[in-house]
């Protein structure tokens, strides 16, 4: 069974259709212990950083212990952000710490670890089709062609470390996919990225 996680800030009803369309177990558990007995758990969000408060200490825990028992743990968009140290969009506010780094805004990305790229820096938020740069071969990536266009929707993004498994362009460059481990995340919204986000969604359902 995948647990996808509401805590207030994710779009819940996009991401449980893309994971019945590819056969996903999918329920939503309302208290922190019913996470004992998933193999996967899906953190969704989008909006601000201050959101992932409602993850309190019992669900950390929660998550960490199936982490420790061998289920998996996947972030979309805001929720890959979560998997970070934190955000500079909320001071203060820790991430789940599984990686190193401070997501930053788009316009503080290029003096952070994101790397500046030769496009200027465009509109912000970030909304719409954009492509995938596979820079390691992943379990995630399987199958998905170079340059893949996902959809994207945000202003805030983490940073390029060796967790990074794809990166976007977009002003600076960006991690949009991250691995290791038992853990993994996309920037972009798998529910909305048709056949290539479904096949990342079925990718990650696959290795759980």
């Amino acid at each position: 069974m995948i647990a996808l996680l509401d805590y207030g800030a994710g779009n819940l009803t996009s991401v449980r259709k893309a994971l019945s369309a590819i056969g996903a177990d999918v329920r939503t558990p309302v208290v922190a212990a019913e996470l004992a007995e998933v193999r996967g758990i899906i953190v969704p969000g989008v909006g601000h950083f201050a959101a992932t408060r409602a993850l309190s200490d019992e669900w950390r825990v929660a998550i960490q212990a199936a982490l420790d028992r061998g289920a998996a743990l996947f972030g979309i968009c805001l929720g890959m952000q979560w998997l970070f140290e934190g955000s500079t969009e909320a001071p203060g506010v820790r991430g789940f710490c599984a990686f190193l780094g401070e997501c930053s805004h788009l316009s503080d990305a290029g003096t952070q670890k994101p790397e500046i790229d030769a496009t200027p820096l465009r509109k912000i938020p970030h909304v719409g089709w954009n492509s995938l740069a596979i820079s390691r071969a992943t379990g995630l990536m399987a199958d998905v062609a170079p340059d893949a266009q996902v959809y994207f929707t945000h202003s805030y993004v983490a940073p390029v470390t060796e967790v990074a498994v794809a990166t976007t362009s977009y002003g600076v460059t960006f991690a949009s996919a991250v691995e290791q481990g038992r853990i993994a995340g996309v920037q972009f919204h798998p529910e909305k990225s048709s056949d290539v986000g479904l096949r990342i969604l079925g990718n990650w359902l696959r290795a759980v």
